[in-house]
Order: C-alpha cells, then sequence, then structure tokens
C-alpha cells in the first residue's frame, strides 16, 4: 500500500539529531551493564535514515501533539514519540545489520521506559502509530501502513507460528488481541477487549466481542479519515 503524503509541512525536532544521539546514548548507558556504555558515534551513523523514517511516518498523522495545524512535530519527552524512534532506530540498526547487539539493547531501553515489546526484527510500516502503549506487544506479524495500536494490546501467534496479516487502516483499541491465522482487511478497527483466533475479518467494519462469538459491525468513519493526514 502506497504511503502518501497530502501536503508536506515543516517538522519541528525539540532536539538535533547530535543531541538526540547524544540524549539516547545516555539512557542506554543507565540501563547497562557495561561499564563502556554507549558513545554517541555509536549511533550517530544511523540517525540519518532514522530521522528520514520517523518524519515520514509522523508527517502522516494528523493527531494533536503530532501536528499543530502548522508543523509536524517531534517531541523526545513525549512518550509515544519516543517509542516510535526508538523502534525505527532499533530496526534500521538491525536492517543495516552492522551491530545487532546495539539494535538488542534499543529494544531493551523501550521496552523499559514505555512497557512496550516491540521486537528490532519485527517490521513495522512506514506509517503507524503507537498511543500510549504501555503492555502491548506487537508480534512477528506482517503490517500494513496506517496501522495503530493503543495500550495493553497483543499480536501474536499459536503453536503453528503463523501470524495475523494486515491489509492496512487499522486500529487496535486498549486491549484488544489478535492470535494465529487471521488475515485483517483494510479500513477495519478492533473495539476494546475484542479478542481474534484464527479468523479472518473482511474490509471495512468495526470488530466487537471475543472469539468465537465476535461481531462486525458497519464502520462510520474511516482509520485514515479520523487519525492520518
Amino acid at each position: 500500500m502506497d504511503v502518501f503524503t497530502l501536503t508536506p509541512v515543516p517538522m519541528c525536532w525539540s532536539l538535533g539529531a547530535d543531541d538526540l544521539a547524544a540524549y539516547t546514548a545516555r539512557q542506554l548507558q543507565m540501563f547497562s551493564t557495561d561499564s563502556r556504555g554507549v558513545p554517541p558515534l555509536r549511533l550517530a551513523c544511523y540517525m540519518k535514515e532514522t530521522i528520514m523514517r520517523v518524519e515520514r511516518c509522523f508527517q502522516n498523522i494528523r493527531r494533536k501533539y503530532f501536528f499543530d495545524g502548522q508543523h509536524t512535530l517531534f517531541n523526545h519527552l513525549h512518550g509515544d514519540h519516543y517509542a516510535i524512534y526508538l523502534y525505527y532506530l532499533s530496526n534500521t540498526v538491525y536492517r543495516l545489520g552492522r551491530d545487532e547487539e546495539l539494535a538488542q539493547q534499543l529494544f531493551l531501553l523501550n521496552k523499559a521506559l514505555h512497557g512496550i515489546d516491540l521486537f528490532y526484527a519485527v517490521s513495522m510500516p512506514d506509517v503507524f502509530l503507537l498511543v500510549h502503549p504501555v503492555g502491548t506487544v506487537l508480534g512477528n506479524a506482517t503490517y500494513g501502513n496506517y496501522f495503530v495500536a493503543y495500550q495493553n494490546c497483543g499480536i501474536g501467534s499459536l503453536e503453528d507460528g503463523r501470524y495475523p496479516v494486515f491489509a492496512g487502516e487499522n486500529v487496535l483499541f486498549a486491549r484488544a488481541c489478535i492470535l494465529g491465522n487471521c488475515h485483517v482487511g483494510r479500513n477495519v478497527i478492533l473495539g476494546a477487549n475484542a479478542f481474534v483466533l484464527n479468523s479472518d475479518i473482511p474490509n471495512d467494519c468495526t470488530v466487537v466481542g471475543n472469539y468465537p462469538h465476535c461481531r462486525t459491525l458497519p464502520l462510520t468513519k474511516g482509520v485514515i479519515e479520523r487519525i492520518f493526514r
């Protein structure tokens, strides 16, 4: 699915690339048992690509704190912003294949700071949103663009190792859980506390209830219209 930005707007960063790398390095040092720590230069070579990925993602989000009507915003002191940044940084390190130990450290830092389990090897899309994601576990599913997860959500597999596939424009509200061989259509919302297991979901609906008694309801407003630009 293509990513679009209707009208690119200026991006305001609370810290420049060098200061952000130094800030993250100091946090890694706090959680590390290695007395050598992580020098900012070890992160610096990954910052350009990471910042590009964050900008591409945030430019498509129109929610409060991400967009003020004139500018796209990144604030290192905003937990949702910083959780997305740490994922992109850890995944960028992993994808470039130079320093998997650093990718592991960044994954664990994200888990420690925000309570989210989003492994550095998981392929998140170009545009996604985490909303105060404490307790959320995003497993190795296939994620389409315009994906949103709120707190305490769970995505994973059963013993056969098959994960859900999301077509795109999908929202999981608080405590929604989807496991196993599931194909989730486009423009689908999982309501709070919904539980889906080894089931397919059609396009353009809201899912409520728990397996095997889930119900689908028509959407009154699309995912992109609700959240994205």
